[in-house]
């Protein structure tokens, strides 16, 4: 039993490290490379394919291809479109065409979500077949992940790689490498019988049917309105701290240098701050909850709109603790929510609908919306003061927004379920349907 828990463990330590070597800092290499007007649509193409390349990839392995032979695949292909992306971006220096890198990048990418979802499937069959209890033990197997990813992040961090093609490289090898040990997990059976299932099951249409209930519709709504916030740190932070060097006062600070290593600081807070997820469901209920997401999300953005690497590297810091009730208290209560409003037969439908409002299409106009604002107030500017004034403005707007949204959602929403029986292993285990401390989202 022992045995396949470490197998397992250390599956999703390789599945998010493949994540963490460029999530956080592709911003900085697309920056490097006069890319930085296209940040947003790299970014965004993550929650274009989660539309439909998940549930897509997830027939094969459910019907025809056995999950642990499809995520390897899977893998095959991400990893070797990403090398290509590094080695290509390697042969076009400082001047690669945006059309081919991000063509490449994209296949990539279109590729690896799935294998979020498979990795899970995948952990939950071997822990099943092992006799072991998945909302017990899958867990501290998922925490792994999230370690993964601190670890990969660091890695591309101390090596310099976080500014150049080398990143791109560093994933595609971890994805080779989970191709070949994808294939030492149990078996994973395949339902040849599910011939008759409609379009609208298989793609979780059917969830669409909870817009009609008021409270659900206005969950949603919201929902995509605060997805909206959940790429911006990662496609801009790492390029925003950077840029400090450029400023005499701060071009040796250990931050502008080391923006990755202080980045994954938010990572860690959210491995702490899911624990706190049942007692604060319990004791406020489910709309106070996401009014302190809301709020932290205000000031994760305002943290990075005052402060500097240098004397005000503190309010980065507080940024980076404030980023795990941020995200962990939106994504993993509003998933318990979402759960504990519908119906046995729509919750998997209903989880998907969550993740499509969030990450599908919140993330994804989230993203491209902040490109234009930093292109207007940052990359606009030539004079390395006004840049960084622009990158304050900028974070100050995001921060405006969300506030705008956390009052909004405090008028209109109603309900407030306090959830009395979720107990921690099970927040936890919610937490773990999906990624880098998500569900079925992309941490990341």
């Amino acid at each position: 039993m022992k045995g396949i828990k470490t197998k397992l463990a250390l599956l999703t330590f390789i599945e998010f490290a493949v994540w963490g070597a460029y999530l956080t800092s592709l911003g900085s290499y697309l920056s490097k490379v006069g890319l930085a007007g296209n940040i947003g649509i790299f970014y965004a193409i993550q929650g274009i394919v989660s539309l439909f390349m998940p549930a897509l990839i997830g027939i094969i392995a459910d019907r025809w291809i056995p999950a642990q032979k499809t995520l390897s695949l899977s893998h095959l292909l991400a990893g070797g479109f990403m090398i290509a992306a590094g080695v290509y971006g390697m042969s076009a220096g400082d001047n690669p065409e945006f059309g081919i890198l991000f063509a490449l990048y994209a296949m990539s990418v279109a590729f690896f979500m799935p294998t979020i979802g498979l990795t899970n499937s995948v952990a939950y069959t071997a822990l099943e077949k092992a006799g072991l209890d998945t909302i017990k033990h899958f867990p501290p197997i998922r925490t792994l992940g999230t370690v993964g990813f601190i670890a990969s992040m660091l890695f591309v961090n101390f090596t310099g790689y976080q500014n150049t093609y080398a990143q791109l490289i560093t994933s595609g090898v971890l994805s080779m490498l989970m191709v070949g040990y994808a294939l030492l997990m149990p078996n994973c059976p395949t339902d040849k019988s599910k011939k008759s299932s409609s379009f609208v099951d298989i793609f979780g249409l059917r969830a669409f049917t909870l817009f009609k209930q008021k409270q659900m519709a206005v969950f949603f709504i919201f929902s995509m309105l605060l997805g909206v916030a959940l790429q911006i740190t990662n496609g801009f932070a790492n390029p925003f701290i950077q840029a400090f060097g450029s400023i005499p006062e701060y071009a040796n600070d250990w931050g502008v240098h080391n923006a990755n290593a202080l980045i994954s600081l938010s990572q860690m807070s959210e491995t702490l701050c899911i624990l706190l997820i049942p007692f604060f469901l319990k004791r406020f209920g489910i709309k106070i909850v996401m009014l302190m997401s809301m709020l932290a999300w205000a000031l994760r953005f305002g943290f990075f709109g005052i402060g500097n690497p240098g004397d005000g590297v503190w309010l980065f810091v507080l940024s980076m603790i404030v980023y795990g009730i941020a995200f962990d208290f939106f994504n993993v209560s509003g998933s318990l929510y979402v759960n504990s409003k519908t119906d046995s037969a729509l919750r998997s439908s209903a989880q998907g609908l969550f993740m499509l409002m969030t990450n599908g299409i919140g993330a994804t106009i989230g993203t491209l919306c902040a490109q234009k604002v930093i292109d207007h107030f940052v990359y606009s500017q030539t004079d390395n003061v006004a840049i960084i004034s622009g990158w304050h403005t900028s974070w100050l707007i995001f921060a405006g927004y969300a506030l705008v949204i956390a009052i909004l959602f405090m008028l209109i929403f109603h309900d407030n379920d306090r959830h009395p029986d979720i107990k921690k292993s099970e927040a936890a285990d919610i937490d773990g349907d999906g990624g880098d401390g998500f569900i079925s989202i992309e941490k990341k």
